[in-house]
């Protein structure tokens, strides 16, 4: 047994049951985090080839976006590195073979790759800069054409998220409110459609 577990968290959805290993010193280790649960409600499906969840923490986006969709190539990535070690644990324990948790301080280490669907439940307390650069500006910029990004934000960062979306002229729409927290989601354009229109 690994000296940071704490419990095992049982989580239906969709028909299936998923298990989560968390530590103590996790994001979120008494339950699924209601942020977490409404975003993965929320979110429709595209069927996307290569999926980023910013952020996992103990994996559940990402793992359960993986079983969902077999055929997605999905990268999880998080600055806490006990956080990768659970990740990579219960990427085992649901039988996840499509998906990888890597250490990365933000998205600087698949700052070479592009991604059809990014999600993330953004920190709150990490201040409005790195916000700004390390969960909106730099994940865009690792959108493929037509790509989505789907966040979920507590209700205090309602005036945040529209406000750089618009400055930046990044298209934003809002989802789903819920006991505090909002999803969003952001769609990147086509851009050769848009490139046709210019010429």
């Amino acid at each position: 047994m690994d000296v940071y577990f704490k419990k095992e968290i049982i989580y239906p959805f969709d028909k299936e049951i998923f298990k989560f290993d968390v530590a103590e010193t996790l994001f979120s280790t008494f339950d699924i985090d209601h942020g977490t649960d409404i975003l993965i409600r929320a979110i429709t499906p595209s069927k996307p080839k290569s999926i980023l969840d910013l952020g996992c923490g103990y994996g559940p986006l990402g793992i359960i976006l993986a079983k969902n969709d077999a055929q997605a190539e999905v990268v999880m990535v998080d600055k806490d590195l006990l956080a990768v070690r659970y990740a990579k644990c219960n990427i085992a324990k649901n039988k996840i073979i499509n998906a990888i948790a890597i250490s990365s301080l933000g998205v600087e280490e698949v700052k070479d790759k592009t991604f059809d669907l990014i999600v993330s439940n953004i920190p709150a307390k990490i201040g409005d800069e790195a916000i700004t650069k390390e969960f909106i500006l730099d994940p865009y910029k690792l959108l493929n054409p037509n790509g989505e990004y789907w966040i979920v934000v507590v209700s205090a960062l309602n005036r945040l998220i529209p406000k750089v979306c618009n400055l930046n002229n990044i298209k934003v729409k809002e989802i789903k409110k819920r006991r505090g927290h909002t999803v969003y989601k952001i769609k990147k354009p086509n851009i050769d459609k848009f490139e046709k229109l210019i010429e």
